[in-house]
């Protein structure tokens, strides 16, 4: 059980120099969390994101690694054991994204997406979960997409990254349960962030009219669930795929 306040508890937020992974260290810092915000080369881009964190009155810092290394990222776990900021909650939100026909795709953009989406995920849960795992207490939160669950042409291995999330995120669920540890997805629609930058404004309005809401999702809507799935009220919700979408996909 968990005996820490909101103000004691920290977060750990892989790819959060830009984007959802902005809006949820900025959400969380909001609540008083401690806030560790992981980035790999937007070094300047973290360090406002932790300027953001910081007006909110939290204890924040910054940390580089590259997820693909299982090396830097046991460092990155002695550095913050060594600052009694081991985590919490751990959010998985750096990922990759890749547009082009399967037909055309080289093996090395395969495993780019695969090594960031897919072992970058693993080898950071892998790391922090057994503290989790002695304190019986932890929320695991995975930030895949709509296409893990309806896939999505041209987008064929960024959707088996994601589908392929969603599926660790039920089976661990299962295997961490017993430990006081969630694990959930969440797994937006359309987003308003950089990802989507190759779309031209005439793109956006014809997706957005898809979409039955009308509109993109804000970063700041997506931050506010994985928020929520990190409370401790939310303790009997685990192994769930949460798709915020603006009922585009059902």
């Amino acid at each position: 059980m968990n005996s820490k306040s909101l103000q004691e508890m920290t977060v750990l937020i892989t790819g959060a120099s830009r984007g959802i992974g902005a809006a949820i260290a900025e959400r969380f810092a909001s609540a008083g969390f401690r806030i560790v915000i992981h980035y790999l080369n937007s070094h300047e881009a973290a360090n406002e994101v932790a300027r953001a964190c910081l007006a909110h009155h939290s204890e924040v810092m910054t940390i580089r690694a590259d997820l693909r290394s299982k090396e830097q990222i046991v460092r990155m776990y002695e550095k913050l054991e060594q600052l009694g900021m081991l985590p919490d909650v751990l959010v998985n939100n750096a990922g990759i994204a890749h547009f082009g026909l399967l037909q055309d795709v080289k093996e090395e953009e395969w495993d780019e997406l695969i090594g960031v989406n897919l072992k970058g995920m693993f080898l950071v849960t892998q790391t922090f979960m057994p503290a989790m795992i002695r304190q019986q207490y932890g929320r695991i939160i995975n930030v895949s997409s709509i296409w893990g669950l309806s896939g999505a042409s041209c987008e064929v291995i960024y959707s088996t990254t994601k589908g392929g999330m969603n599926a660790f995120t039920k089976a661990l669920a299962k295997e961490l349960a017993p430990s006081g540890v969630t694990v959930n997805a969440v797994a937006p629609g359309a987003v308003d962030t950089s990802m989507n930058s190759r779309l031209d404004p005439q793109e956006k309005e014809a997706l957005a009219q898809e979409i039955p809401v009308g509109r993109f999702a804000h970063p700041d809507e997506i931050a506010a669930l994985v928020y929520f799935l990190a409370l401790p009220e939310s303790g009997y919700i685990t192994g769930q795929i949460i798709s915020p979408n603006g009922g585009w996909h059902t």
